[in-house]
């Protein structure tokens, strides 16, 4: 069995406000091994980003634990070991795209030749050698969250989380997206934790789908798929994904009821 990159046991995080608390999540346990899929999937403000920045130590938990490689978040985000994509690509308006790459490298003091490879590297790995030398501004949404990713791979971590990163663009896009990073996690054989609000891009991404209660957020399933890594987007007519998509469905169902 692979080793865990993340275990969390009865992870629970509270905000203090002016109105009183706010009660985020709620007994959380999950155990995410090296080389998996793993998307969380919920209803808005089921804690599903928070928790993904709760593991990039971005949040900082209330109650119960949360190990990354076996170390604490802090020790984990000091050590590089995980690389973040967000919603919006964001990038520097006023760098190049090798330049956006490579800001973390620079920031690490890595020497510029190195740089410069890991950016032609990560950059060609999604697809976007030759735009090295392109301003954000130049490229198109999907490519400029392509380019954000490669950032994100730049250091090269092993664990890769990724908040919603196609959840701006349009369908066309967000599916030829969705093979590119199945690719892409099947070269570098990455750790991935995927946030998104999509049913069928959870059951074509994912070897493990989490499903998420309105908040506080708990969890209600954790499914396992079993599909081929090279597989395409032929694979959401077939019966089998269409039985994991019902029952994502039945556990998002299931969570507002609980809620009721």
């Amino acid at each position: 069995m692979a080793a865990k990159v993340v275990d969390i046991r009865g992870l629970s995080l509270t905000f203090a406000t002016k109105d009183g608390p706010v009660y985020a999540l709620s007994e959380i346990d999950l155990t995410i091994r090296r080389g998996e899929f793993v998307s969380f999937i919920g209803p808005s403000g089921c804690g599903k980003t928070t928790l993904l920045r709760v593991i990039a130590d971005l949040e900082k938990s209330t109650g119960g634990s949360i190990a990354i490689n076996g170390l604490s978040p802090e020790d984990a985000r000091l050590q590089r070991a995980y690389g973040y994509v967000f919603q919006a690509p964001a990038l520097y308006p006023w760098r190049n795209i090798e330049r956006n790459v490579t800001l973390p490298l620079e920031i690490m003091g890595m020497p510029r030749a190195e740089r410069q490879a890991r950016a032609r590297k990560y950059l060609d790995l999604v697809n976007l050698g030759g735009f090295e030398r392109k301003f954000p501004w130049q490229l198109s949404g999907g490519m400029q969250q392509r380019a954000s990713i490669a950032r994100a791979l730049s250091f090269e971590p092993d664990l890769l989380l990724m908040d919603e990163p196609f959840g701006a663009l349009d369908e066309i896009v967000r599916d030829h997206l969705n093979e590119q990073l199945l690719r892409l996690w099947d070269k570098t054989e990455k750790t991935v934790v995927f946030v998104t609000h999509s049913i069928p891009e959870a059951v074509f991404l994912s070897s493990k789908i989490v499903v998420m209660s309105p908040r506080p957020g708990r969890i209600i399933d954790v499914i396992e798929t079993d599909f081929p890594r090279d597989r395409s987007l032929d694979i959401r007519e077939t019966p089998e994904f269409l039985k994991i998509a019902h029952r994502v469905r039945e556990g998002l169902r299931a969570g507002h009821a609980y809620e009721d």
